[in-house]
């Protein structure tokens, strides 16, 4: 096994049991929720039930990405071991971690010039972010050298397709990305947002679905239309979900009767603190591999 570090940031809302079966190490973002501060950690310091519990109840949510310093200390503990480090970080088009990524890259190549770090910005969130780090973790576990691995990661991030959509519209509103009386009427309607990540990272409004029910139909239709081979699609998919299970495991079960060639069951994620805060509850996401990304 090729001995380096593959690492990402915390949103890519997997399982400490994941990240653990695939060898992927995870730097930390932090939540503000109310007056506390907690590690974005997969849920062992703060519960993803216990966040929107607190989020309804009104108190506010606010995040914080990983400072330069933080990632120097990061990188540092695997230099010192003398290790080489693949890091990919959560999109540049919605955090700075990238930005932060790289200073704290260029600072330590002059302490550490016999040693590697790659930065990759994944263009990618949540779990479909996961499924990219899955991918890479494969193939690094397979054998492959750091610097193939980079050119892969670089060549193939905008294969990996992220499509969300939101039944409750609370949180998009506080947070300014829905007007109130957007809003407001989305509410009385019952309108669901459709989203997704084009090619710069940046999670871009695409349509309005009239209830879940359509929003479901219509994301399926997504991963029809534009994954790898179609209905005959072999990769892994992906869903994450914020406190909104049930309606996952519906969305799941109609995928894996459509695509009967998946690689295993479509796995279910929660979504994590980092990306929860923004979302509240009642969001569901879609990730799986395909054509390009474009604009």
């Amino acid at each position: 096994m090729s001995d380096y570090i593959l690492s990402c940031c915390s949103p890519a809302d997997l399982t400490e049991e994941v990240f653990k079966e695939y060898g992927i190490h995870y730097v930390p973002f932090h939540v503000h929720l109310g007056n506390d501060v907690y590690v974005d950690d997969m849920g062992k310091s703060l519960p993803p039930a216990e966040l929107y519990r607190r989020m309804v109840a009104g108190e506010d949510a606010k995040t914080s990405q990983v400072t330069v310093q933080e990632f120097i200390d990061y990188f540092e503990s695997f230099l010192k071991e003398g290790k080489d480090i693949l890091h990919v970080t959560l999109s540049s088009g919605i955090s700075g971690a990238w930005n932060s990524a790289c200073v704290a890259q260029q600072e330590l190549a002059e302490q550490y010039p016999d040693r590697r770090i790659y930065i990759v910005d994944s263009r990618g969130a949540s779990s479909g972010y996961g499924l990219f780090m899955v991918a890479l973790a494969e193939k690094k576990n397979a054998g492959m050298g750091i610097g193939e691995l980079r050119t892969w990661a670089e060549d193939h991030k905008l294969n990996v397709h992220h499509w969300f959509y939101s039944t409750d519209l609370t949180f998009y509103i506080k947070g300014g990305r829905v007007s109130r009386t957007a809003g407001f009427f989305g509410k009385m309607l019952n309108i669901c947002p459709f989203l997704n990540m084009e090619d710069e990272g940046h999670l871009i409004p695409r349509e309005k679905c009239r209830g879940k029910k359509s929003a479901a139909k219509r994301i399926i239709q997504m991963m029809e239309e534009h994954a790898e081979g179609g209905l005959n699609y072999s990769g892994k998919c992906f869903i994450c979900q914020s406190d909104f299970l049930e309606h996952a495991q519906m969305v799941a079960a109609r995928i894996e009767e459509l695509f009967p060639n998946l690689d295993g069951k479509v796995q279910i994620f929660p979504i994590g603190a980092t990306i929860g805060s923004h979302t509240g509850p009642g969001t569901l996401a879609l990730f799986f591999f395909g054509d390009k990304r474009g604009k």
